[in-house]
């Protein structure tokens, strides 16, 4: 079965949900037949034949779908914001260090943060059942080669994350099985497709443009 995860990314628009939903069908209908969007009670997006996610922020939406396996993104904005009591709450010991070793400490809260979100959505239940407290891989640092087995969550071994470059003063984090292939990032910008910059990742991170 295709190991291939799917990642659109678009401006959020007047709607962001709007927007997300239409950003969703129009890639769920290029993998499946007449795809329809519907919401378990939980608020967790799905479509027959897909696994798919969906986030926005105020200024990005971001859909994932994946024929093969559960997937979650969540993309976050990074504008100034206090972070450290709920790190304080929530984080473990080890991501507190981390966090206090990095030169901008919002933005390594929100790389963790998305990180949690995205894998809470790939378990179909957010945030909820611990999900704040649940350990994450601590990302690499800038420059250096990420890679699924260094990002293989430790309480859910199917699971990895990577956080994938799209555009400045924004962290997107995606949540995949193991054993994908490959993440193939489409960004759109109006109704043009333009090309992005390829990541500095070992995991094949496939960039489309037109």
């Amino acid at each position: 079965m295709d190991g291939r995860v799917n990642l659109w990314v678009a401006p959020a628009g007047e709607d962001q949900r709007a927007t997300a939903q239409n950003l969703l069908l129009d890639l769920a209908g290029l993998l499946v037949n007449q795809p329809e969007l519907r919401y378990e009670p939980s608020g967790r997006p799905y479509v027959d034949g897909l696994a798919v996610s969906i986030s926005h922020s105020r200024e990005l939406v971001a859909v994932a779908a994946a024929l093969s396996g559960p997937v979650g993104v969540d993309v976050e904005d990074v504008y100034p914001r206090e972070v450290s009591a709920l790190a304080q709450r929530w984080f473990g010991a080890e991501e507190l260090a981390w966090m206090a070793a990095q030169p901008d400490e919002l933005t390594a809260f929100l790389h963790l943060w998305a990180a949690k979100e995205a894998v809470g959505k790939a378990l179909g239940f957010g945030l909820r059942k611990g999900g704040l407290r649940r350990r994450m891989p601590l990302p690499v640092p800038p420059g250096q080669e990420q890679s699924l087995a260094a990002g293989l969550v430790p309480a859910e071994p199917t699971l990895a994350v990577v956080h994938v470059p799209v555009s400045e003063g924004v962290v997107l984090a995606v949540a995949l099985p193991v054993g994908a292939s490959d993440v193939l990032l489409v960004e759109f910008h109006g109704a043009a497709l333009r090309r992005t910059v390829k990541s500095r990742t070992s995991f094949p991170v496939v960039v489309r443009g037109n």
